[in-house]
């Protein structure tokens, strides 16, 4: 079905063919039912995962008139299915065992998904808008190396549309060097609906990215960040990260569970000394 609709959206981009707008229109919604109807999903979603899954899809983004490549259109699709994945698996509370909280009330979460593994979820409440937010992990996400010693280098490779990237990152070594270089080619989606905000992502492959010598390429998803403001705190935002990551190579499973929840505790602390130092109008210069 997915595969003969992106034929379908492929076929609008031949010459005698760029004026059936309503063709692309329906294929554009035959995509976004099929990738709903594929998403994961627990039976009792909260309300703002249940929102933007509703109206996140390739329809909702309204995609321009520009016509894709047939590789763009796969980053599109498989952008959308790392968001649908990844708030499926938020929005099943069942099964999450705690793996570690703070005295100021950031807790980290964790528990095995079928055909995923051992994903891991960060809850904390920041002390900023959820714009500010938004600027610093989305708008402003190639400076991320500048304030998380976690990350050495982020860099968006390709951008499609308003809102999918193609980004290679280079985290540091982690747990006294035990843990090496590793690097991530990864798809990313960024939505913003109503007053939340999604940027989630997966593995990709990517032509002009490939491996590095002396740099194993571990691989991401399926991930994602929801930002939305706290109940009755509009200036204060609740941050939820899912993290699913394959470090590849050969590491104990106590350390890269160790590792993984340390390095969620540690972004929040990061993200907080960011906000902080860089004032609003200065974030925007």
């Amino acid at each position: 079905m997915l595969l003969a609709t992106f034929k379908l959206c492929a076929g609008s981009s031949y010459r005698h063919m760029r004026n059936m707008k309503g063709l692309r229109q329906q294929a554009v919604m035959a995509i976004g039912q099929e990738l709903n109807r594929r998403a994961l999903g627990g039976p009792n979603p909260s309300t703002w995962i249940s929102q933007v899954r509703r109206r996140s899809s390739l329809l909702g983004s309204r995609l321009e008139e520009t016509l894709y490549s047939d590789q763009e259109l796969a980053y599109l699709q498989q952008g959308e299915e790392a968001m649908q994945k990844a708030l499926g698996i938020l929005s099943n509370q069942e099964g999450w065992k705690k793996e570690t909280q703070q005295d100021n009330g950031d807790k980290v979460m964790s528990k095995v998904v079928p055909d995923v593994g051992k994903v891991f979820q960060l809850e904390v409440v920041v002390d900023q808008p959820m714009e500010r937010l938004y600027e610093e992990l989305v708008e402003r996400m190639e400076a991320m190396g500048e304030w998380n010693p976690n990350v050495k280098e982020i860099k968006v490779l390709q951008k499609i549309g308003k809102d999918t990237f193609i980004t290679h990152e280079m985290a540091a070594e982690a747990a006294g060097n035990l843990v090496g270089p590793r690097d991530f080619v990864s798809v990313r989606c960024a939505k913003r609906r109503g007053s939340t905000c999604v940027l989630a992502g997966m593995a990709t492959d990517f032509g002009n990215m490939p491996e590095q010598k002396g740099v194993i390429r571990a691989e991401h998803g399926p991930t994602c960040m929801v930002l939305h403001p706290l109940a009755g705190s509009p200036s204060k935002t609740k941050l939820t990260w899912l993290l699913s990551i394959d470090l590849k190579g050969w590491l104990p499973k106590s350390i890269i569970n160790q590792v993984l929840s340390q390095t969620q505790v540690d972004f929040a602390n990061h993200l907080r000394r960011r906000l902080e130092s860089r004032p609003a109008s200065e974030a925007r210069c």
